[in-house]
């Protein structure tokens, strides 16, 4: 055995790839975002076979034109991504469920199992305006966690997919409190967590911690650090979050928190086999920027053992 191998744990249950968010893609269409051919010519070329949908348009909407694009790139998708404002109740469903409908079809037809589900903003993620109050009413959680698990049995009994919902900064499950509230008050055979873990740390959680105590609930990782200087700079300022990562706030693995061997190998104990998906939120970026960050983080993890 050579001292590399030896040093780095085998992490054979992580699947890695990445995301057009790693290449500063926020939205369908923004003339900042590189080209959907240029992210997909890329993150093969950094050495990823996974990719996510990211948002619903950026890439080709035609399952069949999809899977040649990425096919002859060898690449295949893990997950789509829906936003969701379960917390309004009933009154959201129809606008949530033909939204869900587009991304699920897509993911569905492109062999992914997973759903990725960010709760919607309580500030706008454009002009960082204040949309609702940041923190939920009782009636309001109610409303989020039996809207979840209704979508999550709609999204399995018709499209066969499982939803991991993805905690995020800005949103109503963001801090450690509100995520283990959210956990602890949904059904653990419906709902599940996409860990992120630069927007845990962002609000202050620990991804390790959260791993060893919720583990059966962990069923998808997104990869990320924040810069802790920059980080520390944001709250005390109380900046939002777009104009947080236009500063910088998401950095380049391995440079930033929380560190991610401890939290690949808490993952990889669980005996479970998981995505664990580098985003690192850049939007907007200069184009040239996200491939050599690409290529650099992929070696990284290659060192961890994954």
């Amino acid at each position: 055995m050579s001292a590399s191998s030896a040093a780095s744990p085998v992490l054979d249950r992580i699947r890695v790839g990445s995301a057009p968010d790693s290449w500063g893609v926020w939205f369908p269409d923004d003339e900042q975002q590189v080209p959907w051919q240029r992210f997909l010519d890329e993150v093969s070329e950094a050495g990823y076979a996974w990719i996510e949908l990211g948002p619903y348009g950026y890439l080709p909407t035609d399952p069949a034109v999809l899977r040649d694009e990425t096919a002859r790139r060898d690449l295949k998708v893990s997950a789509g991504t829906i936003f969701t404002s379960m917390h309004h109740g009933p009154a959201a469903w129809d606008r949530t469920w033909a939204h869900v409908t587009e991304v699920a079809t897509l993911t569905r037809d492109m062999g992914a199992k997973h759903l990725v589900v960010i709760p919607s903003f309580w500030r706008d993620d454009k002009t960082a305006e204040l949309i609702e109050p940041s923190e939920l009413t009782h009636e309001q959680w109610k409303h989020l966690t039996t809207g979840t698990e209704l979508l999550a049995h709609r999204v399995r009994e018709e499209f066969g997919l499982d939803i991991v919902v993805h905690p995020h900064a800005d949103t109503h499950i963001d801090t450690e409190e509100h995520v283990e509230r959210f956990l602890d008050s949904t059904d653990a055979d419906l709902v599940n967590l996409c860990l992120d873990t630069g927007h845990y740390a962002y609000c202050g959680g620990d991804s390790v911690k959260l791993i060893k105590t919720y583990g059966e609930r962990i069923g998808y990782l997104h990869l990320k650090q924040v810069d802790p200087a920059i980080l520390a700079d944001v709250a005390d300022k109380g900046t939002p979050f777009g104009p947080a990562v236009r500063q910088g706030v998401m950095c380049e693995p391995p440079l930033g928190v929380p560190a991610l061997p401890p939290v690949l190998e808490a993952a990889q104990a669980l005996g479970v086999d998981l995505f664990a998906i580098v985003e690192q939120d850049m939007y907007p970026c200069p184009p040239d920027q996200p491939l050599p960050i690409a290529r650099r983080t992929r070696r990284f993890l290659r060192s961890c053992g994954a």
